[in-house]
């Protein structure tokens, strides 16, 4: 019922709906796109003066952590993800297929990692490091990656061409470094000003959600993703989520970590990030319809959130078991 219950997801539910029964056409695209590139720049310069010159500097300090947790979010899910592509290859549509291979370049989630760390009483300082350090690597490599690894997406035009090159630069990069380097002056600000950060989160998803399926819905996307075909998406997203879980804990166990870096390295290391995740693809698939490859990572969120919120309660009962004993 928490999950039936949460505002951003019947937010979410709520624009999917109001894109199929109203897309936006015409001039009014031409609006909502002019919109979303303000829209995701400004969630990019927010994200940048959020981000602390410290954390980043901290994670040095626990570089065996923090480099096992970037190996599992941009080596092992990609790994992953192309080894299993033979067998969800003749199940979904090439959209679906390319929304799967964006998902696994995807850098990790911050506030949620954090979050789940500390409901388990794992190392919150290192997860904080972690997923900061992760977003913060992840806006420069994931565009890199796509262009190196996804060589057509799912229109099949190339990938990384100039201009997919510049809109990332000027919509991703620049609005970044240039938050980040005025951190000093409004970062304190706007973390104090956590309904105003929240808002352009949730809102720049929002925006995004809507024109992707706007656009869906006025070229037919949704002509050949079948309900049965949806179903099997949740499958394949529980199934990838559930392997990378069990390699992460299992691995992190023979190096002898302790128990709460184990906590922080299997939140941190296993989730993807859906904030930033839907505006790159924005931006990176720029020109074509985007809601069947956005679909993979929408419903990975949901799932990664059910399951992580299950595995955080169980560990902290564990500990609360372990210390009453």
């Amino acid at each position: 019922m928490k999950y039936v219950k949460d505002p951003f997801l019947l937010s979410l539910i709520a624009v999917v709906i109001l894109a199929f029964n109203f897309p936006v056409r015409g001039s009014a695209a031409v609006f909502f796109d002019y919109l979303s590139y303000f829209v995701v720049a400004l969630l990019f310069f927010v994200h940048g003066a959020l981000l602390s010159r410290q954390s980043v500097i901290a994670g040095i300090t626990h570089w065996r952590l923090h480099l096992f947790i970037f190996s599992c979010t941009f080596v092992l899910f990609p790994l992953l993800t192309f080894t299993l592509r033979p067998l969800f290859a003749t199940q979904f549509p090439t959209e679906i297929i390319a929304g799967l291979i964006y998902l696994s370049l995807l850098p990790s989630t911050v506030q949620s990692s954090i979050a789940f760390t500390s409901i388990a009483k794992g190392n919150v300082p290192a997860a904080v490091c972690s997923a900061s350090v992760s977003n913060l690597i992840g806006v420069f490599l994931t565009p890199v990656l796509v262009g190196v690894l996804m060589k057509n997406n799912a229109s099949g035009a190339a990938a990384g061409g100039l201009e997919t090159i510049r809109d990332t630069v000027l919509q991703i990069f620049v609005p970044f470094v240039a938050g980040h380097l005025l951190h000093n002056k409004i970062g304190g600000w706007l973390g104090q000003r956590r309904l105003f950060t929240k808002a352009v989160d949730n809102g720049t998803i929002l925006l995004v959600v809507f024109i992707a399926f706007s656009e869906s819905v006025v070229s037919n996307t949704w002509g050949n993703i079948s309900t049965i075909m949806l179903l099997k998406l949740i499958l394949v997203c529980s199934l990838l989520l559930a392997l990378v879980m069990v390699i992460i804990y299992s691995v992190a166990t023979a190096m002898k970590f302790n128990r709460e870096d184990k906590i922080a390295i299997l939140f941190c290391g296993s989730k993807k990030t859906l904030a930033n995740g839907l505006p790159m693809a924005r931006i990176i698939f720029s020109g074509i319809p985007i809601a069947g490859l956005i679909l993979p990572l929408m419903i990975f969120h949901q799932v990664q959130l059910m399951v992580c919120s299950f595995l955080a309660q169980r560990f902290r009962r564990n500990l609360v078991k372990q210390q009453v004993q």
